[in-house]
């Protein structure tokens, strides 16, 4: 009960993002990247952006098969590495990337959007898997990162990589009537309005889920308060 419990205060402590600071024993974000965008850098991810001044181009435009470098902020204290899968609009891609909606999940074909004032990817917002909506934390980035030649690699799961699971995959065809309204102005709403559809579009589509990890992630807060449940959660690191 107590595991299932910290789950959910991980969410909501980390605003729906990125879960860092997992041991080991799970596939992390940056080998998943290396593998499937072929962006030969290691080491945490916080380092790719500096890394890559000296191998790779930069910049702040999304492209298919560039690496989207998330800087440290708040619980994911070592930055976070995402790869383009498909460029939908100036504002919207399709990502892949691993350990972040749930420990060790690998998540395929999601949606990012761009939330900052210039445009110029500098925040963004990323699909939670668990609870199929935007997640609720902006994620600061560097920007993208542009292998020599942009190409998605297939992963497969490898045991030495940490253990994963395949959590969430759409149909990226899916999210093609998805369009971001013509007045949005570039703001903190971006998530619900993305949302907003004109009457007779698909509704947008949820993902398929382990139930095994939906066990933990739809534990619904609302069963104890939150006090009780970070209570919970300390008293286990406590014994760990």
């Amino acid at each position: 009960m107590i595991r299932q419990f910290r789950w959910a205060a991980v969410c909501l402590l980390s605003g729906l993002s990125a879960a860092p600071l997992w041991g080991a024993g799970v596939l992390q974000c940056v080998p998943y990247a290396r593998i499937v965008s072929g962006v030969a850098i290691r080491g945490d991810a916080l380092t790719w952006w500096d890394q890559a001044a000296a191998h790779y181009k930069r910049g702040q435009k999304p492209k298919k098969g560039a690496v989207l470098a998330f800087r440290p902020a708040g619980p994911m204290t070592l930055g976070h590495v995402a790869v383009v899968s498909r460029v939908l609009d100036d504002r919207r891609v399709l990502i892949r990337h691993a350990n972040w909606s749930v420990p060790g999940a690998i998540e395929e074909d999601v949606l990012a959007i761009d939330v900052s004032d210039a445009g110029d990817w500098s925040e963004v917002r990323v699909w939670h898997s668990p609870t199929g909506q935007m997640g609720a934390r902006t994620n600061p980035t560097f920007g993208f990162i542009y292998p020599a030649k942009a190409k998605l690699h297939d992963f497969t799961p490898d045991p030495a990589l940490g253990s994963s699971v395949r959590f969430a995959r759409v149909d990226r065809e899916q999210w093609d009537d998805e369009r971001l309204p013509a007045a949005m102005t570039p703001s903190r709403t971006v998530p619900q309005m993305v949302r907003v559809k004109a009457s007779g579009r698909k509704a947008a589509p949820r993902l398929e889920a382990d139930p095994f990890i939906v066990e933990y992630a739809d534990n619904a807060p609302s069963q104890r308060t939150l006090s009780a449940i970070i209570a919970d959660v300390k008293r286990e690191t406590m014994l760990n």
